[in-house]
């Protein structure tokens, strides 16, 4: 990650609204993470703690992230919050190999649930579902659309074709 100051010039697209990432010493490590798995990533402007802390001195404070056109900030902020699975991102993918894909990636070292819920290794959760997940548990036979539902509640990761089955 290159070390950089944090100025206007560096930042990668300014949105309205940003997610705001509070990791405890693992932010750099994170980044690194994500942005090998998203194809379409970088990493913009990080700003360091100096020797006035609270950080080690070098190791990173802040630093402006993408993945696929959505910017995140990430703070080496401490031991004092956790992420919960009250706030998640989702990840709609096209097909059952791109599925299968952000599930292996993200899953490396982490817990997974069901209905294709997994918390990543830095505590993160993530959806990772097609984008027509809405279409593949709706129906206009209501017994298909109940068997759909019921097929999703026992499944981990999403199974395309095991929903369209049910």
């Amino acid at each position: 990650m290159e070390n950089t100051a944090n100025t206007g010039a560096q930042k990668l697209n300014a949105k309205k609204i940003t997610p705001f990432l509070w990791f405890n010493d693992n932010a750099e490590e994170a980044i690194q993470f994500y942005t090998s798995v998203f194809k379409n990533s970088g990493v913009g402007a990080v700003t360091r703690y100096s020797e006035a802390g609270p950080g080690p001195k070098g190791s990173v404070m802040t630093a402006i992230f993408e993945l696929e056109g959505q910017q995140f900030v990430a703070l080496n902020g401490g031991p004092h919050f956790k992420f919960t699975e009250a706030i998640s991102f989702v990840v709609n993918c096209d097909d059952q190999e791109e599925i299968d894909f952000f599930w292996e990636r993200l899953s490396e070292g982490s817990t997974t649930g069901q209905c294709g819920w997994l918390k990543d290794k830095f505590g993160l959760s993530w959806q990772i579902v097609p984008y027509n997940i809405a279409e593949l548990l709706q129906s206009a036979d209501a017994e298909k659309g109940k068997r759909a539902v019921q097929a999703l509640m026992k499944m981990t990761k999403i199974d395309i074709a095991g929903l369209r089955d049910a």
